[in-house]
């Protein structure tokens, strides 16, 4: 186990995540918020087996999302560094998990992963301005920093940062 939330934990990504993986990733209304267009099998796997051996090659660690009781793949989440070298939050979560708090609970979950375990003094989370899901999970934590145009993604994305001092602060009210 990696952290673990009140209704969640995480814990590294394994081959037999493979066939929710594919849930998760050939899911257009998953993926195209965020945009990408949604995976096929092989492309799928292709993703999980990278996603696998980043854990062991890089500072880009991206972990299974689980309920607790279960061993089931139910998201991804996970740390990796922006353009700008700074610590960034992600998360994807399967469409039948949606509406259940999840997405606020593993946003929270990463920000004390990192300010406690990683030792981060800021975290940024980017998203597309058309995710508007996660722009109202992000709302309630970060401050937006910027908009810009995501070359990679083709869309315009919004920055978020957090700064440990001021999630502190919110944590004592």
């Amino acid at each position: 186990m990696i952290f673990e939330t009140q209704k969640l934990y995480t814990r590294a990504l394994e081959k037999n995540d493979e066939i929710a993986f594919f849930e998760l990733m050939s899911n257009p209304n998953v993926m195209n918020p965020i945009p990408q267009k949604p995976f096929n099998k092989n492309e799928s796997l292709t993703k999980l087996t990278e996603l696998i051996s980043l854990e062991k090659t890089t500072t880009t660690k991206i972990w299974c999302m689980c309920e607790k009781g279960h061993n089931n793949l139910i998201g991804i989440c996970g740390v990796l560094k922006n353009d700008e070298n700074e610590d960034e939050i992600a998360y994807r979560i399967i469409e039948k998990y949606w509406g259940k708090g999840y997405g606020t609970e593993i946003a929270k979950g990463l920000i004390d992963y990192c300010f406690n375990q990683m030792k981060s003094e800021l975290i940024s989370a980017d998203v597309c301005i058309d995710n508007i899901k996660s722009i109202k999970i992000l709302d309630k934590f970060f401050t937006v920093q910027k908009v810009f145009f995501n070359i990679e993604d083709n869309c315009i994305d919004r920055r978020y940062i957090l700064r440990k001092e001021n999630w502190k602060n919110s944590c004592l009210q």
